[in-house]
């Protein structure tokens, strides 16, 4: 049982800021080894915008570079995508994911959450 619930979009100028969160439930079945941000604006691909690993590595898509900035909790329940000198080409669904394992089996297991509109006014 992997559940993500993403919050925090809205409504925001362009040079704006927003924080997203995304709460997590894993279970003792699965082990974490990666949680990312994707957006998908209408009629694109959902596309990575960050990374973070379980060892709190993260990476960024060089659109977003310098902007945005993926953390966790200490607990690593909830993560964060903080979004600063946010453009128009921003504005999307923002969707939280998580990467891992079974435990059992050792298969690779992934899930999404439902997403938060993230809006850009210029």
């Amino acid at each position: 049982q992997v559940q993500l619930v993403e919050s925090g979009g809205g409504l925001v100028q362009a040079g704006g800021s927003l924080r997203l969160s995304c709460a997590a439930s894993f279970g003792s079945s699965f082990t974490v080894d990666d949680m990312s941000w994707y957006r998908q604006a209408p009629g694109k691909q959902r596309e990575l915008v960050a990374r973070i690993t379980s060892g709190g590595n993260p990476n960024y898509a060089d659109s977003v570079k310098g902007r945005f900035t993926i953390s966790t909790d200490n607990a690593k329940s909830t993560v964060f995508l903080q979004m600063n000198s946010l453009k128009p080409e921003d504005a999307a669904v923002y969707y939280c994911k998580a990467d891992g394992r079974l435990r059992s089996t050792g298969s690779y297991y992934y899930s999404w959450g439902q997403g938060t509109q993230v809006t850009v006014s210029s």
